[in-house]
């Protein structure tokens, strides 16, 4: 081989050679991602598992409010839907409910006493004191609760009533006379006549949990159905002052003068309590509203339409709740609850029941307040007896007391 010949193939090896770099340049300028590296089998993501047939992928649905249906549950490797629910509107909760949501007016003559005159204020008692009586007219809501025409409201919107008058949602309005009256819980039930009525469905209170959305429909300040939104603030409050058997539902969502006797709701559009009374309002106090659960509703709805009254037991006490500084004085625990008073001549009072004797259970029930000591007795029929274990100077003590009617609902 000549040395020419070998010039010649090395420079044609060579050209060859920067040819090849200087197209393998241009396309490395052209596509830059020639140069990435392909994923290693273990650096897949997992939710590339999820293309294969066997697992195929899902398309995320948020189950619309109201509608009942549990929240479809993501594909494993999505986050879960249940954690942040999608609502936009209530609307369909509304529209299912809204309608058995009614407006009470109500009349009824209050007495006042006048104003003393100059000549009484000078000689007090020279005169017997003058009165004059005027039309008193208020406002409430109450809920429809069957197509015969019957309403839940409170006790307290239609008390002392001359004449009850009820506005539908539709328009339409009726005369309203009252069924029964349980002012221990304040609650009513009234009726009227017309026909196709809507009605609300009742839920449970049982189910309920603080946090729960609810939504409050009513006439507050007049204004027929208006409807607030807001959570479960908190169960079983007592001890408030409002009715003698307590155990209420706390709401933030707003309620006003007007709202008592109203619909407090589920998301599903399902009657959980019944609008009772705002706290703390002349303390400047919002967002403080207490509702009677739809449970305890039930049961004196059902007691007032089969016997016109709800039948309690009774048997004549009085405890108190002791407060720290008097649980001191008297030698007892923090919380104890004890016998402050008795009706002569009552059950309790026979039975050989005395003041300041503490109450420690009720049927083998611990007593955990007074509000609770009495709501345990009052569930015990007429005619039955119930066994009261205490103690009395430190020295334990049961008894067997006959259980009476409460005279307060006759």
């Amino acid at each position: 081989m000549t040395a020419d010949k070998l010039r010649r193939d090395a420079l044609f090896t060579l050209t060859c050679v920067l040819l090849g770099l200087g197209l393998a340049l241009l396309a490395v300028r052209l596509w830059p991602q020639l140069l990435d590296r392909p994923p290693a089998a273990a650096t897949v993501p997992a939710t590339t598992a999820l293309l294969k047939p066997e697992a195929p992928l899902a398309t995320p649905v948020v189950a619309r409010t109201g509608s009942g249906s549990p929240p479809v549950e993501a594909p494993e490797g999505f986050p879960s839907l249940t954690q942040t629910p999608l609502v936009s509107s209530y609307a369909e909760a509304v529209r299912a409910s809204a309608p058995a949501v009614v407006s009470i007016y109500t009349e009824g003559k209050v007495t006042e006493r006048l104003p003393l005159t100059g000549i009484e204020q000078l000689m007090p008692g020279a005169l017997p004191p003058r009165y004059r009586q005027r039309v008193q007219q208020s406002l409430g809501s109450g809920v429809i609760i069957d197509a015969q025409g019957h309403i839940v409201t409170n006790n307290h919107v239609i008390e002392g009533a001359d004449k009850i008058q009820v506005q539908l949602a539709d328009g339409r309005s009726a005369a309203a006379i009252v069924v029964g009256r349980d002012p221990a819980t304040d609650l009513a039930v009234i009726g009227i006549k017309l026909s196709r009525l809507p009605v609300m469905q009742l839920g449970r209170s049982d189910r309920l949990q603080v946090g729960d959305v609810v939504l409050a429909i009513g006439s507050p300040l007049g204004l027929s159905q208006t409807v607030t939104h807001g959570i479960v603030s908190a169960q079983g409050r007592a001890q408030l002052g409002v009715a003698q058997f307590e155990n209420f539902i706390q709401t933030d969502a707003a309620i006003n003068e007007g709202n008592s006797g109203g619909a407090l709701l589920n998301v599903r559009g399902e009657l959980i309590g019944i609008n009772t009374a705002v706290l703390g309002k002349n303390r400047g106090a919002e967002g403080l509203g207490v509702a009677i659960p739809v449970d305890l509703v039930r049961g004196v709805m059902r007691e007032i339409l089969d016997k016109g009254r709800v039948v309690r037991g009774w048997i004549g006490l009085w405890p108190v709740d002791v407060g720290a500084e008097l649980a001191t004085q008297l030698g007892l625990a923090a919380g104890s609850v004890v016998v402050a008073d008795m009706y002569i001549g009552s059950p309790a009072d026979k039975a050989g029941l005395a003041i300041e004797d503490r109450l420690l259970s009720i049927d083998g029930h611990a007593v955990r307040s007074a509000q609770d000591a009495l709501a345990q007795i009052a569930l015990h029929q007429p005619g039955s007896t119930v066994r009261i274990s205490g103690d009395r100077h430190a020295q334990p003590f049961t008894l067997t007391v006959p259980v009476i009617e409460f005279a307060g609902n006759r």
